[in-house]
């Protein structure tokens, strides 16, 4: 399926923001991850990510991550949310 560009999320405490941008086929998963428990948690969020992006059947994608804080069931509804969004399957903001 065709992504196109979307979001979800914020920059508040707490949070994650994500941005969906679609890419060439054959490109893979680019997740780019910022965030200041990168070292502690880096690899979990990124596994939250996934998993949701398996979820949808995603493999083209590029994602960033602006991470400020966010539990794993937030980190799992704003990248829903923004894949959602990207599917055009809900609508959302830019």
């Amino acid at each position: 399926m065709k992504l196109k560009q979307a979001q979800a999320g914020t920059f508040e405490s707490s949070d994650i923001l994500i941005l969906v941008e679609p890419v060439a086929d054959g490109t893979g998963r680019l997740i780019e991850l910022k965030s200041p428990v990168i070292q502690q948690f880096g690899d979990s969020i990124k596994e939250e990510i996934n998993m949701v992006l398996d979820e949808y059947h995603v493999n083209n994608v590029r994602l960033i991550c602006n991470d400020k804080g966010a539990l794993s069931a937030t980190i799992a509804a704003r990248t829903e949310t923004a894949i959602r969004r990207a599917m055009g399957i809900q609508e959302g903001t830019l």
